[in-house]
């Protein structure tokens, strides 16, 4: 499958290209359409479908389809390597449960998800992704007896309510098509007390930091870009899906809104991350 001309992002000085692009899957016809019609007029611009729910969910299935072969390793460059370890303490971080319901939403290729198996081994554990490509790697990598692997989004589950003790995400709060929609799927999905730990890049409060990372994102992202897949548009998704996300603030007070207390949070790279957990409310 090929698309048309793209036009380069300003950070870098690469020359218009055709791109290909791999098989994916799509669950739905209407995704399927849906897609089809990006394909013609998106063009891998993803600052162009951050309107609309609808517009992000087939960004989503597009973009990480297109990036799940690599997705591993640009995560480990973009992060300087730093990735794994922040994963790592997210999971240690989570309190001893003999054999608790975990879910792993926007699971991706699996990272999350395996080290709750292994911290868990007694646990039911199950990651939840939008995209099959990024679910094919993860079924790979992931070669647990208690782990499954589904396809669905954050913000309708599927799952019964009440029916997880733990969830994770890591990068998922701000790819969610509707945040605040997710947010209420994953308090109706935890059982009180139970909690909810999450890994994403955060949008600090002052504008001047926030003129500032995005700026350091567009130029390590767009040059990664570049480098790894001739686009560089689709790493500076990374800045542009922060303009559309709560600063640090926002996002713990949006929680609370919604019936959580948020009871960590911690910051790495300089501001850049954070991994924060909240905890369901008592009714």
């Amino acid at each position: 499958m090929r698309w048309g001309r793209v036009k380069m992002h300003p950070f870098t000085f690469c020359y218009s290209l055709k791109y290909r692009r791999r098989t994916r899957t799509l669950q739905t016809d209407e995704e399927m359409e849906g897609f089809t019609r990006m394909k013609t007029a998106f063009a891998l611009k993803p600052r162009d479908y951050l309107a609309t729910p609808e517009k992000k969910r087939f960004l989503n299935i597009a973009l990480f389809s297109e990036l799940s072969s690599r997705y591993g390793f640009i995560t480990r460059i973009l992060s300087f390597d730093r990735d794994r370890a922040w994963k790592r303490r997210l999971i240690d971080e989570l309190p001893p449960q003999a054999s608790p319901r975990c879910v792993d939403v926007a699971c991706g290729t699996g990272d999350l998800t395996i080290l709750l198996a292994q911290k868990y081994p007694n646990g039911r554990i199950i990651g939840l992704d939008l995209t099959e490509p990024m679910l094919s790697i993860a079924r790979t990598r992931c070669r647990f007896p208690n782990v499954r692997f589904l396809s669905a989004d954050m913000g309708r589950t599927l799952l019964d309510e009440t029916s997880v003790d733990i969830l994770t995400g890591g990068y998922a709060l701000r790819n969610a098509g509707d945040l605040r929609q997710a947010i209420r799927e994953i308090h109706r999905i935890l059982v009180p007390g139970g909690m909810a730990s999450f890994l994403d890049f955060s949008k600090p409060p002052q504008r001047f930091f926030q003129g500032l990372e995005n700026l350091l994102l567009r130029i390590w992202g767009g040059f990664w870009g570049c480098v790894v897949h001739r686009n560089p548009d689709l790493y500076t998704y990374i800045a542009d899906s922060l303009q559309q996300f709560p600063d640090r603030r926002n996002l713990k007070a949006l929680f609370e809104a919604h019936g959580f207390q948020v009871v960590r949070s911690r910051l790495h790279f300089a501001g850049v991350i954070e991994a924060m957990t909240v905890v369901k409310s008592p009714p």
